[in-house]
This record gives C-alpha cells, structure tokens and sequence, in this order.
C-alpha cells in the first residue's frame, strides 16, 4: 500500500498534523503529550517569532487517506550561520511502525533541504533549543517531561535501518534523588562562594519578571549561557516576550531561584527555573486541551503540590562563574524548598553526553543516568 506525502497547507491539514501525535500514543503511560495550543502557536508562521529567521513546512504521511505519520521540515538560517553548516532539520517526527512511512516522511524532509541549497538533514531538532530535541533511544519505561521529546523504541530502530543516518550529537538525561538536607559538599562550597566572591540568591516576584525587567535578563542569561551549545542560536527580543508569555505564567516562583553578583550593582549571573512535573496532568488534558477540565489538574500540580518530581527546566549560569561554584549556592536554595513541597527526586532534562563538567555538578545528589537520547545527520546527495 503506497504512502501518500501531503504537505501542510490550511489550518484543517495543521491540526491533523498537531493531533496525530495523541492519536499515536494515547493511553501511553510515559509521554509527556504537548498542549495543543503550545503546538498550534509554535508551528504557525504567523505566531511563532523564530520565523524571523527560520522557514519551515509540514508533511503528513497518509495511507488510505488516514495520517500514519508526520515530519516538520526547518532550516534555521541563524544557527547555520552561525555555526557554518548548511542544515535542514527534521522535527515533530512522528509514525507507525512502518519503514515505508518513516522513509517517505525523511525524504520528504530531505527532498526540501535539497531544494533549499542544504548539504545535510538532522534532528530531531525544533526552531531553536527552546524546542523538545533529540530522538529516545534508551529509558522507554522512564516518565517523559514537557521540555522533551518521548518516542517508541522503534524510532530509532528504524533510523539505523533506513541508512545513510549516523549520530550528530548524543545526550544524557538523569534522575536526581532530593536528600533529606542539604549536602555538605553543596554547603561548604556555597559558604565559600558567598564570602569570597560575593555572591547573593536572589527570590523572584511575578512583578518583577514582568514589570521590573528580569524576564528579559534571565533569558539574555540564557543565551550567553547557552551560545555554545550544540546547534543554538541565540533568541532575539521578540522570542524572549514569546517565552516569557507562554512558560512563565506557569512558574511557582518558590522553585525559581536567581543569583547576582553584589560586587557588579547585583548583576544577574545565574538562573534556575524548575517547575513540578507537568506529565501526569498533561495526560489528563483530553488531545492537549485544557478545557474542560485539563486546567484543574495543571494548576493541582503547579500550584497545589500534587507533583513529588521537580523538572529542573532551565539552569543557566554565565560561563565565568561556573568554576566559582556558583551552582551550589542554587541548590542550597532550592533543595529545602523541594524537601518542604514533598519532592522526591528530579529531572535533569537534556545535557550533552560530552558535558562532564554539567555532570559533576549532579554529584552530591545521587545522579541515576535513566535516559538517552540522540540527534542525526545524514548527508543530502545531489
């Protein structure tokens, strides 16, 4: 039965395209499915800022007139600017397991990279690192977050199989237990930290990320954080004001925990954002809605403490403070927080597989490697 490639041309094709994936995975104990409204906002070219820089399409894989897969296809001129390459991403990538489906979807991907001058297609990757990344290959049984991408196992055993696809970038996810105090190690370094450079934590008001200018650095700290990262490129003002708008109402600014430097008129050095897990209710969200009901358990878990695991969403700390130890003065902010919430242990989110240095920060806290993940590339042939 041959397989139909559609390209995503009206609104009609885009939702078929956004709900596939609860089609796919409904009832799946471990997905973590994505708000339809976050998707809509993302995918569509008139909404989502990184547009300013990127063009994209959308292909749907159909048989007999059903959708049985789909694939975003993004060129991100910024990041391949900045990092010289000319690379046509492939994201949203979803299908049955069916070889013939996930080839057609890749080739279709490929085929629209070879018509913009691109040399190479990887991913899974989204517009920008603010976007899920990275294709599961180990820890299928493990709960998926909202900031990552969960996937069948034969996902990437259909990327060995197609051929041609080779590793671009490897990652590592880790399962972080909460202690019942604070560890020594953490302790010892923060007090150092404090007296010998003078620095300060920082609690945050949704007045002053919002009116007193700290959404704007926290996220500007994000990107000097961040600007070596594989694959990254730097968010502009207009992406800043669209993440502010879309993840930051969500925010229990208990969990939220900033770090400025008192010698520098208390510049901002350091970020921590960390949410509770937001699996369980996204779950409860009838196809990503969260009307009627998904609201209920959304704010349950944000606002009510019905979550025992914290995501440690974004963690940035510019790149001259990092060996200072600027991170323990964090976690001696944050654990007792977690401990009187209830938490139990954490989600690392994604870190590169070659990143020893973000790895050894997890020591004091018991790091389990529960999850692996990958991006590839395959060189596009004229």
């Amino acid at each position: 039965m041959a397989v139909e490639i559609k390209r995503v041309e009206t609104k009609k094709d885009l939702k078929r395209f956004i709900n596939f994936h609860y089609d796919l995975y409904q009832g799946n104990a471990y997905d973590a499915p994505s708000l339809f409204l976050d998707d809509w906002n993302t995918l569509r070219k008139d909404k989502n800022a990184a547009f300013e820089f990127c063009e994209a399409d959308y292909y749907l894989a159909l048989k007999e007139g059903k959708v049985v897969g789909r694939v975003a296809a993004i060129i991100n001129k910024r990041a391949n600017e900045k990092w010289q390459r000319k690379s046509v991403r492939f994201g949203w990538i979803d299908f049955i397991d069916d070889i013939e489906v996930s080839a057609a979807l890749l080739k279709a991907v490929e085929d629209y990279g070879r018509q913009k001058g691109m040399t190479e297609i990887v991913g899974p990757l989204g517009f920008t690192d603010m976007d899920p990344e990275g294709m599961l290959t180990w820890g299928f049984d493990q709960l998926g977050t909202m900031a990552t991408i969960y996937n069948y196992p034969y996902y990437p055993e259909h990327m060995e199989k197609l051929g041609g696809f080779e590793p671009d970038n490897d990652y590592v996810e880790f399962k972080l237990i909460v202690p019942d105090q604070i560890p020594e190690k953490y302790a010892k370094v923060a007090q150092v930290v404090e007296s010998r450079y003078n620095l300060r934590i920082i609690k945050f008001r949704k007045k002053d990320v919002y009116d007193g200018g700290y959404g704007l650095k926290m996220f500007q700290l994000i990107n000097e954080s961040f600007k070596d990262l594989y694959g990254y490129s730097e968010m502009t003002d207009r992406q800043i004001i669209q993440y502010l708008k879309m993840w930051l109402p969500l925010v229990n600014y208990d969990f939220v925990t900033g770090i400025v430097d008192a010698n520098k008129d208390n510049e901002l050095v350091g970020i921590g954002i960390t949410i509770p897990s937001m699996t369980r209710a996204l779950q409860k969200c009838h196809r990503g809605r969260l009307l009627p009901f998904g609201w209920w358990h959304a704010i349950r878990a944000l606002k009510f403490g019905k979550s025992d695991i914290i995501d440690l969403m974004l963690i940035a700390i510019k790149p001259e403070y990092r060996s200072k130890g600027a991170n323990a003065l964090m976690f001696t902010d944050l654990i007792p927080r977690y401990i009187k919430a209830g938490i139990k242990w954490g989600e690392s989110q994604v870190e590169m597989k070659t990143n020893e240095k973000v790895q050894s920060q997890w020591g004091p806290l018991n790091p389990i490697h529960h999850k692996s993940r990958r991006c590839y590339r395959k060189e596009i042939k004229y």
